[in-house]
């Protein structure tokens, strides 16, 4: 999997490079384990190689998160990786594993459990808003937040396995990989597959909406959404939406879907952008990240990325030009 998606994934984003040197970097200290445990006469050079991958978990975990976030300097996220890879290599040169075991089973073991630790605590915290619609609205994660929710479950499965190593098993870790890892897969695959009968039943409306009511309801979200601006609820829902309207949510969605032929993210969206662009061209009391969240957003990673898509550019830049 690390090698499909550092060289052989068609469309390839920034962030599949990450996902591959993650699997990659977890791969190396988890195949260390399993042929340690096996083989308590390992070479220390073998451990030393998997403890070493540990010291690029944490960060490439963070960097994956907010790559597919798109809140990411990928050109230093690069040269740190670069960097890391470098002094671990020198650091395992100048104190190997072989002549030093106390020191690599002490102090570098627990440093390299604190560092992967606080790397998926800020992880976590970068991705607080999916975590936090897992809560209150499952139903509207999609297909990419799916992917986040599971690499970040699962890495800090893994680290909690090997952390609670010495109370259950060493080979802990590697089973903990194994469960993530299809737990993933059958997460990531249930939501596309579901991602894709929704787009396909955008397409089956048999009854279609009388063009007269279509005026009706685009008329009363006009009315409402200009003298109430209740786009910028952060907390809006289809179902919200409809009972404001007094209409049926399936009604709505149906107009949303077939009529507008949008989402109803989209359609939100779209609406909120409009709001944030004239947040900043007429005022300067709000940073740029409390426009995102006036507008309606519900964190700035989504606002910047949502406004790239729609306008094509940066809220920054739209407000110098």
């Amino acid at each position: 999997m690390s090698f499909y998606f550092l060289f052989f994934k068609h469309n390839k984003a920034k962030s599949d490079l990450f996902l591959g040197l993650l699997l990659l970097s977890l791969s190396i200290r988890i195949g260390k384990s399993v042929f340690y445990n096996f083989n308590p006469q390992l070479s220390k050079t073998y451990l030393q190689i998997g403890l070493s991958a540990c010291f690029l978990i944490g960060p490439l975990l963070y960097f994956y998160v907010r790559s597919i976030l798109q809140t990411l300097n990928h050109s230093f996220a690069k040269y740190t990786i670069a960097s890391l890879i470098i002094a671990i290599s020198i650091f395992g040169f100048l104190l190997p594993y072989k002549e030093n075991p106390v020191i690599w089973r002490g102090v570098i073991y627990y440093f390299i459990n604190i560092q992967w630790f606080v790397f998926i605590v800020l992880s976590i915290y970068e991705a607080r808003h999916i975590f936090r619609k897992l809560v209150t609205n499952r139903g509207q994660i999609n297909y990419h937040e799916t992917w986040i929710l599971s690499v970040i479950c699962g890495v800090f499965a893994i680290w909690l396995s090997y952390t609670l190593a010495k109370y259950t098993s060493y080979i802990s870790g590697s089973l903990a990989f194994s469960f993530s890892f299809y737990i993933s897969f059958l997460l990531i695959y249930y939501v596309k597959n579901k991602t894709l009968i929704s787009a396909s039943n955008k397409e089956k409306y048999i009854n279609k909406i009388d063009e007269k009511l279509v005026r009706e309801i685009q008329e009363q979200i006009n009315v409402l959404f200009e003298t109430r601006k209740i786009y910028t609820n952060p907390d809006l829902t289809l179902s919200i939406l409809a009972k404001e309207l007094n209409i049926r949510p399936q009604l709505l969605s149906q107009f949303i879907n077939d009529n507008l032929n949008k989402s109803f993210t989209q359609f939100i969206n779209e609406y909120r952008i409009d709001e944030a662009k004239r947040l900043l061209k007429d005022s300067n009391q709000f940073k740029i990240e409390a426009v995102g969240f006036e507008s309606g957003f519900n964190s700035s990673s989504t606002f910047y990325s949502s406004f790239k898509k729609i306008t094509g550019t940066t809220p920054s830049n739209y407000q110098k030009g």
